[in-house]
């Protein structure tokens, strides 16, 4: 009996499967500006919990900023949230997303970037550049408002 090397009895339990697939072409939004991207995550969170405690998000895109998956990182407390740099670049990689563009809510009302909000951003870049991969933007989200590193020149 002649077998395919993929077939269930030559499975090891240890392998990675890798799978993704990207929504239909035809179907995928395009970002063109930060107003975009602040609006499509505004229909996609809960906007009720941005007063509560801080959350972090991602936005895959293609390298045409077409809207492969949007994903909730993680959520925090109500002066902080942990950024898990492993999971946005793993996203990024899985989805095969040339860009990405990240976001976060600041509790507080406050749109000004912190020294962290800052430090996450630069740290984003670097280990995006070592796989071809470009964050765009890094929003931070109030319930009035948003504040773009990208448009304030700061990426």
């Amino acid at each position: 009996m002649k077998t395919n090397a993929l077939s269930p009895e030559f499975m090891n339990p240890y392998e990675v499967e890798i799978h993704y697939k990207r929504p239909l072409f035809s179907s995928m939004q395009k970002i063109a500006s930060s107003l975009e991207a602040s609006t499509i995550l505004r229909n996609y969170i809960d906007t009720n919990v941005l007063d509560v405690k801080e959350f972090f998000w991602i936005i895959l895109l293609s390298r045409a900023n077409k809207i492969l998956g949007i994903s909730a990182i993680s959520s925090g407390t109500i002066s902080g949230v942990l950024v898990n740099y492993r999971e946005i670049i793993q996203l990024t990689l899985l989805s095969n997303a040339s860009h990405i563009i990240v976001a976060h809510n600041h509790p507080s009302g406050k749109l000004a970037p912190s020294e962290n909000d800052r430090r996450i951003t630069e740290k984003l870049q670097e280990g995006l550049n070592l796989f071809d991969a470009k964050l765009l933007d890094h929003l931070i989200l109030t319930s009035e408002s948003y504040y773009s590193f990208a448009d304030a020149g700061n990426l």
